[in-house]
């Protein structure tokens, strides 16, 4: 259907007319694993139309931004019903009976449905267009025949409501003539859509071009357009080809004689017939449009896979400040950096996360190992310290995970965690603390806002259940759905830890008093010791209360146990769990969900074959963490410098003066100063380059200073600028800049 392909270049035709901002395109294909495939693909294809064109970014309205949908559902209505005929034909089965009447019916009025949708959305902008143009001149007479000449929105809407009709009363030789009469209309609509575009785009140029052949006042509304349109939209390297085909189907049929209006109508008759699918040029214009979209060399513009993302400019600015804070607290409580690889043996990493597993990412064999990406830092640390035989250890590492999961708004394949771990012989309970008080001290000093550390034992979520009823080997598995109720409710739980797991009613009911326990760590702690408390009756539970006193003790007297909230709902699903656990939650508007977590871990290391070495840690959810700042920053209407360059040297003329910037340049490098420069003719080029990167110093240097020796140093913010001499420009740069 050849709609299907020239309703996307005519739509990019108008986004380039209005001058449309189509960043929206980039985000149709979000990444999240569910994503609208005609929609993604028409969005593809607009970006390849389009690539290279300059939009002023005026805004984006709703008949921009549905393109990609309402064409999007077009191709997948015409796949469907191109589908059901071809079944229906070749079904072996003689005449039609009603069953496949109606299915076929059904298909066709989807059809019916998205030609209505495409029609409306090519009238808005078939208006948009005529906007653009104004209401003289070549705008007004457009206006004009577009009213005569074009379907109304009321003639597409009756068109569809009669077609609907007949489909309703079962007569479905009438429903096909009937949808094939709205699909006429729809044609219509989108011939005067790609009208109005070209000549917003051209059509001062053409009317100019016989400029001669109008009468004395219509050359003055044409010469007034011109003035009004400074400057010519840059067009993308397809919509370009397709604006030159039209332009050469216009110069074929000649400008012939009589007034503007007379030969705008003639053009317009011409362009109606060379978009009808009857003639032989549309097709010839339909496999153009297909050989720009299909074309090898700009088939598609590279994407991203999914859960994946680029940073850069602002983003990379909070970044590298965020892991510069990050660092900083790790070393100044004594941990050392450590690096390890970004894929390990599978063997290292089966077996340690419980059903999270399947998450791992498995890469091809290579010849006889079988690997796979890390699925965090904590597990190769303990590879590390096994391997090594390291008995006492403290490091942090920064660098990036990977997991096979669906992605999602805050859930990435590819992202970054921020580690810090304490492995070795410790006084019981001081590593413990010493790593929560690292993760409040951490989110304290990003100044994120307001967060809570969700705390709980491993132990006495153990001694819970075995109070509970809970079979010891279904201990790991219950924790698991535990592990979802800050995500779902009991009642979703509990139907999976019964129907899934074979939990008993009666026990996960009980569980359910228990992980509702949730208060300050004292308090709750206070409430879980006294005099007959199950939990004490109980070695494992007993034993972990007894810990958590210590802790709670010492976060007190560090004055960070404000931030900490004992939750007896907190079960960290991962396996290699033994001791603390605990998760950071941000409590701002921002919805991010966990942003930090950790435990203790004492047999984890030991799980490959060495001595067990006791450790504890945490991991930091950077990405989340960024999100959480990049937020904050817009909301605080902040901006951020993408770089930091304190000074720009611009220096008036041609590419001869480049050899003066290198040595001038090289002696602000060699002073220690983060400088740039640039070579132009253009003094507002010059200006303009330090304005937009924000740069707060200039050094200004033409041939009248090269001849007095001088050059100028402009503050940008106070406009302020004063000559200096040459041979101690940089010492006066320095002063400047209190260095």
């Amino acid at each position: 259907m050849g709609l299907g392909v020239v309703d996307d270049a005519v739509a990019a035709l108008s986004c380039e007319a209005v001058r449309a901002d189509v960043r929206s395109f980039d985000g149709v294909d979000s990444g999240d694993g569910f994503v609208d495939k005609e929609a993604a693909t028409v969005a593809s294809d607009m970006k390849v139309l389009l690539v290279g064109y300059d939009s002023n970014k005026r805004g984006e309205s709703d008949a921009v931004s549905e393109i990609p949908k309402v064409n999007g559902r077009l191709r997948e209505v015409v796949k469907a019903l191109h589908t059901m005929v071809r079944v229906e034909l070749n079904s072996g089965v003689k005449g039609s009976s009603g069953g496949s009447r109606k299915a076929v019916g059904t298909t066709v009025s989807g059809l019916a449905i998205a030609l209505l949708f495409l029609g409306k959305s090519s009238l808005c902008r078939v208006k948009m267009n005529l906007d653009v143009m104004g209401k003289e001149g070549l705008g007004s007479g457009l206006a004009s025949l577009f009213e005569k000449k074009c379907p109304s929105r009321d003639v597409l809407t009756n068109g569809y409501k009669a077609v609907n009709d007949l489909l309703v009363e079962e007569d479905y030789v009438k429903f096909g003539y009937g949808v094939y009469g709205l699909l006429g209309i729809v044609w219509k609509i989108v011939a005067w859509e790609e009208i109005t575009a070209f000549f917003a785009l051209e059509g001062v140029e053409l009317m100019g071009g016989i400029g001669g052949q109008a009468n004395e006042g219509e050359t003055k509304v044409v010469k007034k357009s011109e003035k009004k349109k400074k400057k010519k939209t840059v067009l993308g390297k397809g919509t370009s080809v397709i604006v030159q085909l039209i332009k050469d189907r216009l110069q074929i049929v000649g400008g012939g004689s009589g007034d503007c209006l007379d030969l705008l109508e003639k053009w317009v008759e011409n362009l109606m017939s060379f978009f009808s699918p009857k003639q032989p040029e549309f097709d010839e214009f339909v496999q153009k449009v297909k050989e720009i979209v299909e074309r090898n060399e700009s088939r598609r513009l590279p994407k991203l896979p999914k859960g994946t993302r680029d940073f850069a400019n602002e983003q990379m600015v909070i970044r590298e400040r965020a892991f510069s804070i990050i660092a900083d607290v790790f070393k100044r409580h004594g941990a050392t950096s450590l690096d390890t690889p970004a894929f390990e043996l599978r063997e290292t990493l089966m077996g340690k996360y419980g059903e999270d597993s399947k998450l791992i990412y498995d890469l091809a064999d290579q010849g006889g190992e079988l690997c796979s990406l890390r699925y965090d830092l904590t597990v190769p640390f303990a590879r590390y310290v096994a391997m090594n035989g390291i008995t006492s250890f403290k490091r942090y590492q920064i660098a990036k995970v990977y997991r096979r999961d669906n992605p999602s708004k805050g859930r990435y394949r590819e992202f970054y965690q921020c580690d810090f771990d304490i492995a070795g012989q410790y006084e019981e309970m001081g590593p413990d603390f010493e790593i929560v008080k690292v993760l409040t001290e951490l989110l304290d000093e990003l100044n994120i806002g307001d967060y809570e550390v969700k705390l709980n034992h491993r132990k006495l979520l153990d001694g819970m259940l075995e109070i509970c009823g809970v079979p010891p080997e279904k201990f790991r598995t219950i924790c698991s759905s535990i592990d979802k109720l800050d995500k779902q409710s009991f009642e979703q739980v509990k139907k999976e830890m019964v129907e899934e797991k074979g939990l008993a009613v009666e026990t996960a009911d009980r569980i359910g008093t228990f992980v509702k326990e949730k208060d300050s760590p004292k308090e709750l702690l206070s409430k879980l010791k006294q005099e007959g408390s199950e939990f004490l009756q109980n070695a494992s539970s007993s034993r972990a209360l007894d810990e958590l006193e210590i802790l709670f003790d010492a976060l007190e007297r560090s004055k960070c146990i404000d931030k900490v909230v004992f939750d007896l709902s907190l079960a960290r699903g991962l396996d290699y769990y033994t001791g603390v656990i605990f998760e950071a939650v941000f409590k701002g508007t921002t919805q991010v969900g966990s942003i930090a977590a950790g435990g203790r871990y004492d047999n984890l290391i030991g799980m490959f074959g060495s001595k067990p070495v006791p450790a504890v840690g945490v991991s930091l959810g950077i990405e989340r963490v960024f999100a959480i700042m990049e937020q904050l920053q817009k909301d605080r209407n902040e901006t951020t410098r993408p770089t930091e360059t304190q000074v720009l040297l611009g220096i008036m003329g041609n590419k001869s003066k480049i050899p003066l910037a290198a040595e001038l340049t090289s002696k602000l490098w060699s002073a220690k100063l983060k400088a740039e420069f640039v070579v132009s003719t253009r003094f507002d080029k010059l200006i303009s380059r330090a304005k937009d990167s924000k740069i707060p110093w200039m050094v200004l240097v033409g041939d009248r200073e090269l001849e007095t020796g001088k050059v100028k140093i402009k503050n940008l913010e106070t406009k302020i600028e004063e000559e200096v001499p040459l041979s101690s420009f940089v010492d006066e740069v320095k002063n400047r800049l209190n260095l």
